[in-house]
C-alpha cells in the first residue's frame, strides 16, 4: 500500500502570495487581526491623548505646548517615513512564516520596549528618542496588518472589515486614553500600556494564516537605488492613487488640527483643572467611540452591497470637519459633547470606506505595504504639519485676541480661527474625492 501526502488543511499554502482574494478568510482570524490592531492604537494614542502632554507638562509648564508640539512633530516625521520603508521590507521578505507576520512581532515587541522607555524619560532628549521609538516600531506593525487586508480579503468585504478595523482603532484610542489616565502616574501608564500591546498582539502572531512568497515571486536582488525610486508612484501612470493620497492628507490634516491641542483646550479655554480635563477629554473620546462603533461598520456593509465608495467618503468627511467647527463656535463643554459625537460619526463612515476606496487603487499586487505605507504618509504627515500649523494659528490670533473671560469660561479666538481652518480643509479634501475615476 503506497503512502500518500495528506491534503492541505488550508488554502493558505496553495493560494499565490500576489493573486487576488476570492475567499473570505475565518472569522477567527478577523478578531485576531482586530485585537492587533486594538494592541496597536492604543500604543499610539494612550502617548498621544495623555501620557505625552502630562510628561510634557512635568518637564517644563511653562514649555508644554512647544515641548508637546516638538515630540510630536518629531515623532510624526519618523512615522512618514518609516511607515512606507517597513512596508516595502515587508513586500521583499520570503521567510517561510510569510510577508508579514516577521513586521507584527518585531514591531509589537519594539513598541513595547520603546514605552517602556519613554516611562524613565525625565528630560526632552530622552522623551523624544523613546516617541521616535514608538512611531518607528509600531510603524512597522502597523504597514504589515494593514497590508494583511488586501493579502486576504476580497474585493466586495473589504468596506465591511474597513469598518471592523476602524472599531478596532477607536476601541485602541478608547482604551489606551483610558489605560493612561487609569494608571495613575506617567510610568504606570507607559508600563501598561506596553503590557496591553503585548497581549493582544500575540494571537495574530500565533494564527496570521500569512501566505509566504513563492521562489517564483521574490523580488529582484536588492539595490539601493531601485529600492529608492520605488517610492515614487507616477501621478500620471496613477492619477486616482495621487488623488486617494491627496484627499486622505487633508481630512487627516483636519482631523490633527481638531485634536492636537484638546486637552489643553479643556483646561486654557472651557476652564477645568489638569485633572478635570483628562477626565473630560476621556469622556469626549468615548463619544466619539460610541457612535463610530454604531456608524463603521454598517456603513462599510452598505458601501459594499452598494458597490459605492465615493458618496460615502466626500460626505463623511464634511461631516467629521463640522465637528471642529462646532468646537470652534462654541467652546464649552456642551459644544464640546455634541462635537465629540458628530465627528465620531463623520469619521467612522469614512475611516471604513475610504480604506475600502484606497485599497482599490492600488498600483500592484507585489508592493501592497509599501504602496499602501504611501498612502499612509497622508495620514502620519499631517501630524508633523498640524503642530506647526497649531501653533502659528494660535499664537498670531490670540496675540491679537487673546482669550476673554465670560462666567468663568474663556472664549478664545485661535482656537475659533484653528478650528475654522481644521473645518476648510476637510471639506476640501472632501471635494477632491471625486477626481477619483476608477471606484464608483
Amino acid at each position: 500500500m503506497t503512502a500518500t501526502t495528506p491534503p492541505e488543511p488550508t488554502d493558505v499554502v496553495r493560494r499565490s502570495a500576489l493573486a487576488e482574494p476570492v475567499e473570505s478568510p475565518p472569522a477567527h482570524w478577523v478578531a485576531f487581526v482586530t485585537l492587533a490592531s486594538i494592541g496597536l492604537w492604543s500604543g499610539f494614542f494612550g502617548p498621544i491623548q495623555v501620557l505625552l502632554a502630562q510628561q510634557a507638562e512635568a518637564i517644563d509648564p511653562d514649555s508644554k505646548k512647544e515641548i508637546l508640539s516638538f515630540v510630536l512633530g518629531l515623532g510624526a516625521f519618523v512615522s512618514v517615513v518609516c511607515n512606507p520603508v517597513f512596508g516595502a521590507f515587508s513586500d521583499r521578505t520570503t521567510l517561510r512564516s510569510g510577508r508579514r507576520l516577521p513586521w507584527v512581532a518585531g514591531g509589537a515587541a519594539g513598541g513595547a520596549a520603546s514605552l517602556l522607555l519613554l516611562s524613565v524619560a525625565d528630560s526632552v532628549v530622552v522623551m523624544a528618542l523613546g516617541w521616535c521609538g514608538v512611531q518607528a516600531t509600531l510603524n512597522a506593525m502597523l504597514a504589515a496588518i494593514t497590508a494583511t487586508i488586501p493579502d486576504q480579503v476580497p474585493v466586495p468585504r473589504r468596506g465591511r472589515i474597513g469598518g471592523v478595523l476602524a472599531v478596532a482603532q477607536t476601541v485602541g484610542v478608547v482604551g489606551g486614553t483610558g489605560v493612561a489616565s487609569a494608571t495613575g502616574s506617567i510610568a504606570a501608564g507607559y508600563t501598561a500600556t506596553a503590557v496591553v500591546l503585548l497581549v493582544l498582539a500575540t494571537p495574530y502572531c500565533l494564527r496570521s494564516r500569512d501566505l509566504p512568497l513563492a521562489p517564483h515571486e521574490r523580488p529582484a536582488p536588492f539595490a539601493w537605488g531601485a529600492f529608492a525610486r520605488s517610492f515614487w508612484v507616477s501621478p500620471r501612470a496613477h492619477p486616482d492613487f495621487a488623488w486617494a493620497w491627496i484627499t486622505r492628507f487633508l481630512v487627516n490634516l483636519g482631523n490633527s488640527l481638531a485634536l492636537l491641542y484638546l486637552l489643553y483646550f479643556m483646561q486654557d479655554v472651557v476652564g477645568f483643572s489638569s485633572s478635570a480635563a483628562e477626565d473630560r477629554v476621556f469622556v469626549l473620546t468615548a463619544i466619539y467611540a460610541v457612535t463610530l462603533v454604531l456608524t463603521a461598520v454598517v456603513f462599510g456593509v452598505w458601501s459594499d452591497r452598494s458597490g459605492r465608495r465615493k458618496v460615502f467618503v466626500i460626505w463623511s468627511g464634511v461631516v467629521a470637519g463640522a465637528a471642529a467647527l462646532v468646537l470652534g463656535l462654541g467652546q464649552a463643554w456642551g459644544p464640546a459633547v455634541v462635537a465629540a459625537a458628530v465627528m465620531g460619526c463623520g469619521f467612522g463612515i469614512y475611516t471604513a470606506v475610504d480604506f475600502a476606496l484606497i485599497t482599490q487603487v492600488l498600483p500592484g499586487a507585489a508592493d501592497r505595504a509599501k504602496d499602501l505605507g504611501v498612502i499612509n504618509i497622508a495620514a502620519a504627515l499631517p501630524q508633523v504639519v498640524a503642530p506647526v500649523l497649531a501653533t502659528v494659528i494660535l499664537n498670531v490670533v490670540e496675540a491679537a485676541g487673546g482669550v476673554v473671560e465670560t462666567d468663568g469660561e474663556g472664549f478664545s479666538s485661535g482656537y475659533l480661527a484653528l478650528y475654522a481652518f481644521a473645518f476648510g480643509v476637510s471639506v476640501l479634501g472632501s471635494a477632491l474625492v471625486t477626481r477619483i475615476r476608477s471606484v464608483r
